[in-house]
């Protein structure tokens, strides 16, 4: 009697992390074929899962790791033991399956070379075509409503493919197959031109371009929001949009159609050109040189912010404008980007001259990233499209802390969910004294809940009781009865440097330096230039900068020249300032001070850049956006030569830039130029921290040094510091901003490890 043929071994294989929307199905039914592994693939709410059964399922598991597709992440591979199907023969994609949402999104990729040849190409049926995509470029997160990601679930559901289209997403041997966007210019979304309130007849990306190179701003809808665009080159044109928004000063972001095109403005590395052409296509700061663009497009900055063209309708734009654009998010000034239609026309209509519009709906607002190559690395500055909804890796012995919803500060509010070992930090959202940015936020917080399927056990916030996000999260924890951690601002930008970098409670605390603008202090005074020993549950203050008063309270924030008059009378040269702010009510400041009227005391090393701007003749009278007097400081310390730092002092646990002070004024009245007080001061900040931070580590026996706070954003202060600090273990924010931004990480770390210790 023949005995029936043994079945072959099986197994189950849950495939987790960034693996939807990127061709991994395709992916895995290619490498089953090669592999002879029998089996089903499917996308379901935790990722991809597997059924293979076969001889050579070790190097099939394998191969999902070491070979997955670009933008695929691959977090884990389990493997687990199943009954093989009898007759099971050849590899199929099966149809997603629902379920609580525990995957990872993917951010929305820029437009791949691909696709790039194919719009470029007059034989090729999308030639011109401003939405094409594939597995490896297109929008994701932008249109995506709800997981898993599946082309009914996205925002473009309402356009049926065509019969070339379907056969290029049925066929998993094409690089569309499954590319939930795919259209063409027969069945997907539509582009025109509206002028004076009607549509323009004809090629509307070339119309658009003769309109932006006579002058004319036009709106244009991106991927995740209304852009407004002009002629970088074109003074008129820049000063006109300025004009328009009411945007004085703060620098305008560029686009160009490659990093050929940049490098002709800009210095451009290999790590920079690299970072322009990622998949993110972030906003790039990089060092001007080479030929001029209009003056009034970044001034008096030493950096540009050039991003390339993510979209092949920025692609197509670009190459018939023939030069760079301003591409600037479209949206009144403080409020969130626009993102609807028939919005940008109410709140747009009196800045352009044009709109170039679309059809396919934008799921939710995403402002473009930003990032640059400081110290070594890439930094992010601001999380977006393209970057989120990545998660990071929480800590080894965090990984096990219940889920947490953190909700970050005031400013640049961004905030972060935690679960199954990740940590979810979402996209910039804004500042949230505007009240539109406020309902945004509410908005983005019902979004990630809602889309991941997040229930937080905990919750964490800022220690400011005055902050929204404090108020919403005291609101949210007393209706759910769920515990609330508060997070002391500088502690938490420190263990998000500490989280970052996997830093484990097991590795000890570290000697944490924090500069910002303001933060809420335990002790009832107002925190920014901190040297914290820090872990995760508990930190101690051990140095700070000298605290002086904040003459006319929020007023300081606006205007340099309170925060020199503070800090010349905490020196003892209060004499000097009537020269240096002639005019201004010092005298009455100075009573209020002494009485303590609105005149809180503080260490913020933000108010220090300002006022060292201002004693410089750097700063305006009156601020015009965030940290505008510290960006000139900067950038006249970049035109000088390295020159010998100012010196600081120490007064018990407080770094006093009394010395500074009376060098900086010494070399003002002989005649020395900005810059290169400018660059003293830079310099000498950096070797001041560095020794004091250095000093403090080894007394407390911390084995690392984080350096985290929006200050650190300024290139020329960290890679100072970083110089300084040569030798020693350093944690410095990458990927999560290390501006006010990334607090929501840190505030997550501290609740979970809270949580883990029975803390909450």
């Amino acid at each position: 009697m023949t005995q029936p043929e043994p079945l072959p071994t099986a197994e189950t294989i849950r495939v987790r992390g960034q693996v939807q929307g990127v061709g991994f199905r395709p992916f895995a039914w290619r490498l089953a074929a090669r592999l002879g592994v029998a089996g089903e693939v499917r996308n379901d709410a935790e990722g991809v899962l597997i059924h293979a059964q076969g001889a050579r399922l070790d190097a099939f598991a394998r191969a999902l790791r070491e070979e997955a597709p670009k933008l695929a992440r691959v977090d884990a591979v389990e493997r687990a033991p199943c009954p093989a199907r009898p007759g099971l023969t050849g590899f199929s994609i099966a149809a997603s399956a629902g379920g609580a949402a525990r995957t990872q999104a993917t951010p929305d990729a820029a437009l791949c070379p691909a696709c790039r040849a194919e719009i470029a190409d007059p034989a090729d049926r999308r030639f011109r075509y401003a939405f094409a995509n594939c597995t490896e470029c297109g929008p994701r997160f932008s249109i995506m409503r709800a997981v898993p990601y599946d082309r009914a679930t996205t925002t473009m559901a309402g356009f049926a493919l065509c019969l070339a289209c379907r056969a290029e997403y049925d066929d998993p041997a094409d690089r569309r197959f499954h590319a939930q966007p795919v259209a063409c210019p027969v069945c997907g979304p539509r582009l025109w031109l509206e002028r004076d309130g009607a549509e323009v007849s004809g090629d509307a990306v070339a119309a658009a371009a003769a309109m932006l190179r006579d002058g004319a701003i036009l709106a244009i809808k991106g991927l995740g929001g209304w852009q407004l665009a002009c002629d970088a080159r074109d003074e008129a044109a820049v000063a006109r949009l300025r004009a328009r928004k009411r945007r004085p000063a703060k620098p305008f972001a560029l686009m160009a159609a490659d990093a050929a095109t940049v490098a002709r403005f800009a210095a451009v590395s290999e790590a920079e050109r690299a970072l322009l052409e990622s998949p993110a296509a972030p906003i790039v700061l990089l060092a001007a040189q080479g030929a001029a663009l209009a003056p009034s497009v970044a001034p008096g900055q030493w950096a540009l912010g050039w991003m390339l063209a993510a979209t092949p309708l920025h692609a197509l734009l670009l190459d018939a404008v023939g030069r760079p654009l301003v591409m600037t998010s479209g949206n009144l000034s403080g409020e969130p980007q626009v993102i609807g239609d028939d919005e940008a026309r109410a709140k747009l209509g009196a800045f352009c001259d044009g709109f170039l519009a679309h059809d396919r709906p934008i799921a939710r607002r995403l402002d473009d990233p930003v990032a640059r190559v400081a110290a070594g690395a890439v930094r992010v500055l601001r999380r977006g499209r393209g970057m989120a909804p990545q998660t990071l890796p929480l800590p080894s012995d965090l990984a096990g802390a219940p889920p947490v919803a953190a909700l970050g500060g005031q400013l640049k509010a961004a905030l972060c969910l935690t679960r199954d070992g990740a940590a979810l930090l979402s996209h910039h959202i804004g500042d949230l004294d505007e009240p539109s940015t406020c309902a945004e936020f509410d908005a983005a917080l019902a979004d990630y809940a809602a889309l991941f399927d997040h229930a937080p056990a905990a919750l964490a916030c800022d220690l400011h009781p005055d902050h929204r996000t404090t108020r919403i999260a005291e609101s949210w924890a007393e209706r759910a009865n769920l515990p609330l951690v508060r997070v002391q601002h500088h502690h938490a930008h420190i263990a998000a440097a500490m989280a970052e970098a996997g830093w484990t409670r097991a590795d000890g605390p570290v000697l944490g330096v924090a500069f910002d603008g303001l933060g809420w202090g335990p002790d009832g005074t107002v925190w920014g230039g901190e040297w914290l020993l820090a872990g995760y549950s508990e930190f101690r203050r051990l140095a700070h900068l000298k605290p002086v008063p904040l003459p006319g309270g929020d007023a300081a924030q606006r205007e340099p020249w309170r925060n020199l008059l503070a800090q010349l009378d905490a020196a003892g040269l209060g004499t000097e300032a009537e020269a240096l702010a002639p005019g201004k009510p010092l005298r009455a400041l100075r009573a209020a001070a002494a009485r303590g009227v609105n005149a809180p005391r503080s260490s913020s090393a933000g108010r220090l850049f300002d006022a060292v701007a201002a004693a410089c003749g750097l700063a305006p009278e009156r601020l015009s956006f965030e940290g505008e007097a510290a960006m000139a400081l900067e950038a006249a310390a970049r035109r000088a030569p390295d020159l010998a730092p100012y010196p600081f002092g120490r007064d018990g646990a407080a770094l006093d830039p009394a010395p500074m002070w009376r060098a900086l004024l010494a070399d003002r009245a002989a005649g020395a130029a900005p810059e290169a007080m400018a660059a003293r001061f830079h310099a000498g900040l950096a070797q001041a921290t560095a020794t004091l931070a250095r000093d403090l580590a080894r007394a407390h026996d911390a084995r690392a040094i984080a350096l985290s706070g929006g200050v650190f954003q300024n290139a020329t202060l960290l890679e100072a510091t970083v110089a300084a600090l040569a030798g020693e273990a350093l944690l410095i924010p990458a990927q999560a901003p290390m501006n006010d931004g990334g607090l929501a990480l840190g505030q997550a770390a501290v609740a979970a490890a809270r949580a883990l210790e029975g803390r909450l």
